[in-house]
Protein backbone atom coordinates (compact mmCIF):
# COMPACT_ATOMS: atom_id res chain seq x y z
CA UNK A 1 0.00 0.00 0.00
CA UNK A 2 1.30 3.46 -0.95
CA UNK A 3 1.37 6.20 1.65
CA UNK A 4 -0.27 9.16 -0.18
CA UNK A 5 0.21 11.75 2.56
CA UNK A 6 3.71 12.86 1.39
CA UNK A 7 2.42 13.16 -2.21
CA UNK A 8 -0.58 15.18 -1.04
CA UNK A 9 1.69 17.51 0.98
CA UNK A 10 3.96 18.06 -2.05
CA UNK A 11 0.94 18.76 -4.26
CA UNK A 12 -0.51 21.25 -1.78
CA UNK A 13 2.87 23.02 -1.45
CA UNK A 14 3.21 23.22 -5.23
CA UNK A 15 -0.29 24.66 -5.72
CA UNK A 16 0.26 27.13 -2.88
CA UNK A 17 3.55 28.35 -4.38
CA UNK A 18 1.98 28.81 -7.80
CA UNK A 19 -0.87 30.79 -6.30
CA UNK A 20 1.54 33.02 -4.40
CA UNK A 21 3.43 33.98 -7.55
CA UNK A 22 0.26 34.98 -9.35
CA UNK A 23 -1.04 36.95 -6.40
CA UNK A 24 2.25 38.79 -5.95
CA UNK A 25 2.38 40.04 -9.54
CA UNK A 26 -1.32 40.94 -9.56
CA UNK A 27 -1.11 42.84 -6.30
CA UNK A 28 2.07 44.75 -7.17
CA UNK A 29 1.62 48.42 -6.36
CA UNK A 30 0.77 50.84 -9.13
CA UNK A 31 3.70 52.95 -10.33
CA UNK A 32 2.85 56.57 -10.99
CA UNK A 33 4.76 59.71 -11.86
CA UNK A 34 6.45 61.73 -14.57
CA UNK A 35 7.95 59.38 -17.14
CA UNK A 36 11.14 59.67 -19.14
CA UNK A 37 11.14 57.75 -22.40
CA UNK A 38 14.07 55.39 -22.86
CA UNK A 39 12.89 53.98 -26.19
CA UNK A 40 9.61 53.16 -27.93
CA UNK A 41 8.68 50.43 -25.45
CA UNK A 42 10.53 51.43 -22.27
CA UNK A 43 9.99 54.31 -19.85
CA UNK A 44 11.44 55.27 -16.50
CA UNK A 45 9.50 56.61 -13.53
CA UNK A 46 11.42 57.69 -10.41
CA UNK A 47 14.44 55.58 -11.39
CA UNK A 48 12.48 52.42 -12.19
CA UNK A 49 12.71 51.08 -15.74
CA UNK A 50 9.37 49.89 -17.04
CA UNK A 51 8.99 47.80 -20.18
CA UNK A 52 5.59 48.28 -21.83
CA UNK A 53 4.07 44.81 -21.66
CA UNK A 54 3.38 42.70 -24.77
CA UNK A 55 4.75 45.19 -27.32
CA UNK A 56 8.10 45.53 -29.09
CA UNK A 57 9.40 48.72 -30.69
CA UNK A 58 12.34 49.09 -33.05
CA UNK A 59 15.67 49.57 -31.28
CA UNK A 60 17.08 53.10 -31.06
CA UNK A 61 19.73 52.46 -33.70
CA UNK A 62 17.50 50.36 -35.93
CA UNK A 63 16.97 51.63 -39.46
CA UNK A 64 13.79 51.18 -41.49
CA UNK A 65 12.72 52.27 -44.96
CA UNK A 66 10.03 54.91 -45.37
CA UNK A 67 7.34 54.85 -48.09
CA UNK A 68 9.83 56.33 -50.58
CA UNK A 69 12.48 53.70 -49.75
CA UNK A 70 14.66 56.14 -47.79
CA UNK A 71 16.37 54.89 -44.62
CA UNK A 72 15.47 56.50 -41.31
CA UNK A 73 16.02 55.79 -37.62
CA UNK A 74 12.66 54.20 -36.90
CA UNK A 75 13.62 53.27 -33.33
CA UNK A 76 14.44 56.88 -32.56
CA UNK A 77 11.22 58.02 -34.22
CA UNK A 78 9.26 55.51 -32.11
CA UNK A 79 10.79 56.92 -28.91
CA UNK A 80 10.06 60.50 -30.01
CA UNK A 81 6.41 59.61 -30.75
CA UNK A 82 5.98 58.09 -27.28
CA UNK A 83 7.73 61.06 -25.64
CA UNK A 84 5.51 63.52 -27.52
CA UNK A 85 2.40 61.58 -26.46
CA UNK A 86 3.39 61.53 -22.80
CA UNK A 87 4.82 65.05 -22.55
CA UNK A 88 5.06 66.06 -18.88
CA UNK A 89 1.83 64.28 -17.95
CA UNK A 90 1.54 61.82 -15.11
CA UNK A 91 1.81 58.20 -16.22
CA UNK A 92 0.24 55.35 -14.25
CA UNK A 93 1.53 51.82 -14.74
CA UNK A 94 -0.04 48.56 -13.65
CA UNK A 95 2.79 46.01 -13.19
CA UNK A 96 2.38 42.59 -14.79
CA UNK A 97 5.73 41.04 -13.84
CA UNK A 98 9.43 41.27 -14.62
CA UNK A 99 11.34 40.62 -17.83
CA UNK A 100 14.64 38.78 -18.14
CA UNK A 101 16.52 42.04 -17.48
CA UNK A 102 14.61 42.48 -14.18
CA UNK A 103 12.65 45.45 -15.52
CA UNK A 104 9.04 45.77 -14.46
CA UNK A 105 6.66 44.91 -17.28
CA UNK A 106 3.45 46.91 -17.16
CA UNK A 107 0.46 48.35 -18.91
CA UNK A 108 0.82 52.12 -18.66
CA UNK A 109 -1.72 54.90 -19.03
CA UNK A 110 -1.78 58.64 -19.62
CA UNK A 111 -5.14 60.22 -18.75
CA UNK A 112 -6.91 56.91 -19.35
CA UNK A 113 -5.16 56.18 -22.68
CA UNK A 114 -3.41 52.82 -22.75
CA UNK A 115 0.10 53.76 -23.92
CA UNK A 116 1.00 50.19 -24.92
CA UNK A 117 -1.99 50.08 -27.29
CA UNK A 118 -1.40 53.66 -28.48
CA UNK A 119 2.22 53.05 -29.59
CA UNK A 120 1.17 49.95 -31.54
CA UNK A 121 -1.90 51.67 -33.06
CA UNK A 122 0.29 54.57 -34.23
CA UNK A 123 2.56 52.08 -35.98
CA UNK A 124 5.65 52.70 -33.83
CA UNK A 125 5.67 49.25 -32.18
CA UNK A 126 4.28 45.80 -32.87
CA UNK A 127 2.36 43.29 -30.79
CA UNK A 128 4.96 41.07 -29.11
CA UNK A 129 3.06 37.80 -29.53
CA UNK A 130 5.72 35.88 -27.62
CA UNK A 131 4.56 37.72 -24.48
CA UNK A 132 0.88 38.38 -25.16
CA UNK A 133 -1.82 38.86 -27.75
CA UNK A 134 -3.33 42.02 -26.30
CA UNK A 135 -2.39 44.40 -29.12
CA UNK A 136 -2.87 42.38 -32.30
CA UNK A 137 -5.94 44.41 -33.34
CA UNK A 138 -4.01 47.68 -32.96
CA UNK A 139 -1.15 46.25 -35.01
CA UNK A 140 -3.55 45.15 -37.75
CA UNK A 141 -5.13 48.61 -37.85
CA UNK A 142 -1.74 50.33 -38.10
CA UNK A 143 -0.56 47.93 -40.82
CA UNK A 144 -3.73 48.40 -42.89
CA UNK A 145 -3.55 52.21 -42.51
CA UNK A 146 0.23 52.12 -43.23
CA UNK A 147 1.02 54.18 -40.12
CA UNK A 148 4.51 54.54 -38.65
CA UNK A 149 6.89 51.74 -39.55
CA UNK A 150 4.14 50.11 -41.64
CA UNK A 151 4.37 52.97 -44.18
CA UNK A 152 7.53 51.41 -45.60
CA UNK A 153 9.45 48.28 -44.70
CA UNK A 154 11.23 47.15 -41.57
CA UNK A 155 12.66 44.16 -39.81
CA UNK A 156 10.78 42.94 -36.76
CA UNK A 157 12.63 44.25 -33.68
CA UNK A 158 13.25 40.74 -32.27
CA UNK A 159 14.76 39.62 -35.60
CA UNK A 160 16.91 42.77 -35.80
CA UNK A 161 18.25 42.17 -32.25
CA UNK A 162 18.98 38.51 -32.99
CA UNK A 163 20.89 39.46 -36.15
CA UNK A 164 22.95 42.08 -34.27
CA UNK A 165 24.21 39.63 -31.62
Amino acid sequence: MINRKPLLAIWIALVASLGTGVTDSMSAPTIQGTASVIDGDTIEIRGERIRLDAIDAPESSQLCLDAAGKRYRCGQKSAFALADMIGRSTVTCQPKGRDRYKRTTAVCFKSGTNLNAWVVAQGWAVAFRKYGIDYIDEEDQARIARRGIWAGSFEMPWDWRARKK
